[in-house]
């Protein structure tokens, strides 16, 4: 290996680490704030890209029934919820959240396909973001709310039962075949005897621009101070007056809206299946464990570092480079449990 190859593959494992960035702030976000490891994230991001490749190709997206029922499911539940406490004043923003809100995109998307319109290439992107991002949060509602006292091994046993029947679904929306949308910027920069190709650059500059975004608006916003509360301490954040359940359906929208965000810069670059998720969520979380589920700039580095061991493992042995990845969460395991030896949860039981 020359300094030209290894420079090469750095540019690649940056280019890949900031997708994980994307992932790995969304799984420490959504965990922090409702204690949930949402193992499906990788599966939105799949979803984002096989969405917007069916637009593209003029297909029908099965995206629209899968959103469709989980709409029916959460507004049923919540106009249950409302007759029994005898909220009715509380019907139409019910309505519009749960009901109005999720099948616009859905509306929209079905008028495009019968019509046979040929959207612009941004059109296609936004409408495919549009139909996954309300995914999450319904799942939220519809599966971890009613769960809300359940304990961390309890979530995680949820939402691995969810990852797989979002694979289902995909596989029977989708079929088994591959896609891999249409580019979104053909240019190219030669810097330093390597092609640095606009797709690159623009993956790294979302990840910078989204993180930096998502700094100031925890920083700079009552709801994003809100969150970080929840997410210090839920108790005194319920005795101030937040509520936990309105910041983890906030979690879930802007974690859901960075996984729609990295299906689109990823659908481009490579070959999507239908269980192309699991692996893109799974390399994110080695990352978000990095950071103790909590530091998100200890996230984001290890991210970067997932990206780039990857690369360079695959230069190495391209059929151990999962392993060789995935192995890092042994010391990396180890070095969090020095650490912190003992366990929240066990504290709260000897106390």
């Amino acid at each position: 290996m020359d300094a030209q190859i290894a420079l090469i593959l750095l540019t690649d494992g940056i280019a890949n680490g900031a997708i994980y960035v994307l992932i790995g702030l969304g799984t420490v976000l959504i965990f922090s704030v409702t204690r949930v490891i949402f193992v499906p994230f990788g599966d939105i991001a799949a979803l984002t890209a096989l969405t917007v490749a069916a637009i593209q190709i003029g297909r029908l997206p099965g995206t629209v029934w899968l959103v469709s029922l989980l709409a029916a499911a959460a507004a049923l539940m919540e106009l249950a919820l409302v007759v029994r406490q005898r909220r009715l004043h509380r019907l139409p923003m019910v309505l519009a959240l749960y009901a109005v809100m999720p099948m616009l995109p859905v509306m929209a998307a079905v008028a495009v396909t019968s019509a046979g319109l040929k959207l612009p290439q941004v059109g296609q992107m936004l409408l495919g973001l549009a139909l996954v991002v309300p995914v999450a949060p319904l799942l939220n509602r519809i599966v971890f709310e009613p769960l809300g006292s359940a304990s961390v091994l309890v979530l995680l046993i949820v939402a691995v039962a969810l990852h797989f029947a979002i694979s289902g679904l995909a596989l029977l929306f989708f079929g088994p075949e591959g896609f891999r949308n249409e580019p979104l910027a053909d240019a190219s920069i030669a810097l330093g005897g390597i092609t640095i190709t606009a797709q690159v650059l623009l993956m790294v500059a979302a990840a910078a621009v989204l993180s930096g975004l998502l700094f100031l608006y925890f920083e700079g916003t009552v709801t994003g101070k809100a969150l970080r509360a929840t997410a210090i301490n839920p108790t005194g954040a319920r005795l101030v007056g937040i509520r936990p359940r309105r910041t983890g359906a906030i979690a879930f929208v802007l974690a859901s809206l960075l996984g729609g965000v990295s299906g689109l810069l990823i659908g481009p670059v490579t070959t999507i299946y239908y269980d192309s998720g699991f692996l893109i969520g799974l390399k994110a979380f080695v990352a978000a464990i990095v950071g103790g589920l909590g530091s998100y700039p200890l996230t984001a580095l290890g991210a970067v570092g997932v990206g780039v061991l990857e690369s360079f493992a695959s230069f190495w042995s391209s059929s151990l480079k999962e392993s060789i990845v995935f192995a890092t969460l042994i010391p990396v395991l180890l070095w969090r449990s020095l650490l912190s030896p003992q366990h929240e949860e066990e504290e709260e039981e000897i106390e």
